[in-house]
């Protein structure tokens, strides 16, 4: 990615700020009971970029196994450990 600022190590997050999220070819997805939809990270490395509501863009980071939950109204939680990197 270009642009890309040093990146942080974050622990368990939520969000209700994020406007849209691309995920790379590293995810698997599924809907819980509860309507929720539950990203899987099938490999280390993988990569979601996300569009917040003040225009900024993070690329988040995750190890195999990590998760991104996304609820109704824009909320999403997201698995720790993850890389958070600032991107212009």
């Amino acid at each position: 990615m270009e642009n890309e600022q040093p990146g942080r190590i974050e622990n368990q997050v939520y969000s209700n700020r994020v406007l849209r999220s691309e995920f790379d070819e590293n995810w698997t997805t599924c809907i819980s009971k509860s309507g929720y939809v539950i990203y899987t990270a099938t490999n280390d490395n993988a990569e979601v970029v996300v569009l917040l509501s003040d225009g900024s863009r993070k690329l988040l980071i995750f190890d195999k196994g990590g998760k991104v939950i996304v609820g109704g109204g824009g909320t999403s939680h997201y698995s720790k450990p993850h890389i958070a990197r600032d991107t212009v």
